[in-house]
């Protein structure tokens, strides 16, 4: 009595490889990467456009934390200036303006900082770009 297994039903890829020519198979897969590269490339400009606008915005704020800055430097200045000069007298009007200006700067330089350190850079490229097989990539030798 001779058992014979019978064989599985063919995949859809079996059936795909049995009746498409290898010329056709690899049309396909280097559309495939083609389309893929382009993905690629529209999530790093996508990611970048993002992370450009984060940074642009926190060097705004240090930019108006420099600006605040100097104006505290210069109601300081002239509130000195101006108190020895009276005595004790208005120039503590000028103190008061250069203390505002200095809360200014601080508020404008921590929000600032906050704004920087929230640049991540390309995550999502980089977590897609890493899962490319190695075989795919260009320049690495495979041993």
């Amino acid at each position: 009595m001779s058992s014979q297994i019978p064989e599985p039903p063919a995949s859809a890829a079996h059936v795909k490889a049995d009746n498409t020519s290898l010329g056709d198979l690899l049309g396909e897969v280097t559309r495939d990467l083609s389309t893929l590269m382009r993905q690629e490339v529209e999530l790093a400009k996508a990611e970048l456009k993002e992370s450009a606008g984060k940074a642009g915005k926190g060097g705004g704020m240090l930019a108006g934390a420099g600006v605040a800055g100097h104006f505290v430097l210069l109601f300081l200045s002239i509130a000195l200036w101006y108190a020895l000069g009276e005595l004790m007298g208005l120039g503590w009007s000028a103190v008061v303006v250069a203390l505002i200006w200095g809360i200014t700067a601080a508020v404008l330089a921590t929000i600032g900082r906050k704004e920087l350190k929230a640049v991540k850079g390309l995550p999502q490229t980089t977590q897609t770009l890493s899962e490319i097989p190695p075989t795919l990539k260009p320049g690495e030798v495979q041993r």
